[in-house]
């Protein structure tokens, strides 16, 4: 489906407060192992050095909630380079500490793990080769594991080399399975987000029916008396007189009315028998045939060969959603609106423009959804915003794609399958 949809929510980001919460911990963890090797074991080692490092991670923390907000949502460019100085600074930290050799490398994989869960492949693979030359370092270049004063404790190349390997496989494995696992959640959230909002539009629709069944009641009898008080001035009124031409304009736009309200009755019902099928020219001339009234002039242009022009099923939801979008565009072109109608062994496509405006910047993004109007109070009939959503629906439900772009005017594009449009009268989901 073609939509011009809202803005999806972009889930690879992370709350600040979650990141920083997850960084408190590492620094607190660093602070603890620190005190414990260096004062509860009485350990020699760096401690200074650690502590600096220690306190540069807690001072990242502190400039990370200044610069934003905590229930805010950081950008993955953001979280990418927070996890690439968590990543230097540990591999620092294990660079005093005894390198691979130190029981608690493995948790330099850690920050790959939350990339993973919250960022692209492409920054996850970026933080995973960072880690991985940072651990090849490692495993060469650091200074010794902290050990008694006057000891020493140096494991062989070999067990080192299975450290890194270790590493390199625990990475492979729990960053993919991380990463798939993330990624189909987040495909499962934007379908379950898809059919809420189709459910949505269908309830909304739903709720419309039963709105216009009961207009077309209460309705039906006032339409009918202004029609018949209408005939009687007609009737008795002379044809010279200046208000002669509005009394049949009246006359004319309260029985266009009860034909509208006819077709409301008739949304939900097939498209009818073998005899009320037509082609797609015949079709585009019903439906403007009520707006050739107006001052603006409306042009249906055929793109196509003629002998294979699509025969189509009368239905009354392709006539009323055609009707509203070709209805919208006159109510705002300033003289024209041009009908294109183009289609090939595969597809139908119409276009709908006008010479208007355009929609506004602020509403293109949201045309289809119920209640987005911007039409003045002055215009030709003032509106709820419910005549593109309801058309848009209607149509969908045919089996048809529509679209909404802007410049020059405002232009509606409306696509159907052949098979779908022509070998039966509503192809509903």
């Amino acid at each position: 489906m073609s939509d011009a949809a809202v803005p999806a929510f972009d889930e690879r980001v992370v709350r600040v407060r979650t990141l920083l919460l997850l960084r408190w911990l590492a620094i607190l963890g660093q602070l603890a192992a620190i005190l414990f090797v260096s004062v509860g074991l009485e350990f020699t080692m760096a401690t200074s050095a650690c502590l600096g490092l220690v306190a540069l991670s807690a001072w990242s923390n502190v400039f990370l909630r200044l610069r934003f907000a905590g229930n805010r949502r950081m950008t993955e460019e953001w979280t990418a380079w927070v996890m690439g100085f968590d990543v230097l600074q540990l591999a620092a930290q294990l660079w005093l500490t005894g390198g691979l050799t130190n029981p608690f490398a493995l948790l330099i994989i850690a920050p790959v793990m939350v990339s993973a869960t919250t960022l692209s492949a492409g920054r996850t693979i970026t933080l995973g080769a960072l880690v991985l030359l940072s651990a090849t370092l490692l495993a060469i270049f650091h200074l010794p594991l902290p050990w008694y004063e006057g000891e020493s404790f140096t494991p062989p190349f070999l067990f080192v080399g299975g450290v890194w390997l270790a590493l390199v496989c625990s990475l492979t494995f729990m960053g993919t399975y991380a990463f798939r696992v993330a990624e189909e959640r987040r495909q499962l959230a934007d379908a379950l987000s898809a059919t809420e909002i189709i459910l949505t539009r269908e309830q909304n629709l739903q709720a419309l029916d039963g709105l216009a069944a009961a207009a077309a009641h209460e309705l039906g009898t006032p339409l009918a008396t202004i029609s018949v008080v209408t005939r009687e001035l007609e009737r008795e009124m002379d044809p010279n007189s200046p208000i002669a031409d509005d009394i049949r304009l009246l006359r004319s736009q309260s029985e266009r009315c009860r034909e509208i309200l006819s077709k409301l009755k008739t949304l939900g019902e097939d498209g009818g028998s073998p005899l009320t099928r037509l082609t797609v020219h015949q079709l585009l001339e019903e439906v403007v045939a009520p707006h050739r009234d107006t001052e603006v002039d409306i042009k249906i242009t055929m793109v196509g060969a003629d002998e294979d022009q699509p025969i189509v099923w009368r239905n009354p939801a392709i006539h009323y959603g055609l009707g509203n979008l070709i209805e919208n565009a006159v109510d705002f072109a300033a003289t024209r609106v041009t009908v294109r109608a183009e289609w090939d062994t595969q597809r139908l496509t119409l276009t709908i423009s006008d010479d208007g405006p355009g929609f506004p910047d602020d509403v293109l993004d949201r045309l289809g959804d119920p209640f987005i109007s911007r039409r003045a109070a002055a215009a030709r009939g003032g509106g709820l915003g419910l005549g593109i959503f309801i058309a848009k629906t209607l149509l969908e439900r045919t089996g048809a794609s529509i679209a909404f772009r802007k410049g020059p005017g405002a232009t509606a594009i409306v696509s159907w399958s052949r098979d779908v449009l022509c070998g039966k009268g509503d192809a509903e989901d």
